[in-house]
């Protein structure tokens, strides 16, 4: 399975619906807190974004919670 990174902050919905997505489907993440790291900042913003979640999945970038095309890029 490709590596899956998932930008959060702290008071985020749509990042708890993100993450507890990921883990009902047995799929192993890394959280990566803009709130809490400057350096995961910096990443969501060099790559052009400034909201989140931003779930990368290999190297497909969705922006927000979006359970179809999580589920297609995933085969779940």
């Amino acid at each position: 399975m490709e590596k899956v990174v998932v930008y959060t902050s702290e008071t985020c919905p749509y990042c708890v619906a993100a993450k507890s997505f990921l883990t009902e489907n047995n799929v192993e993440f890394e959280e990566k807190n803009v709130t809490t790291s400057e350096e995961a900042r910096n990443e969501l913003i060099s790559k052009g974004y400034r909201g989140v979640p931003v779930i990368v999945v290999g190297e497909e970038e969705v922006v927000g919670f979006d359970k179809n095309r999580l589920s297609s890029l995933l085969n779940l």
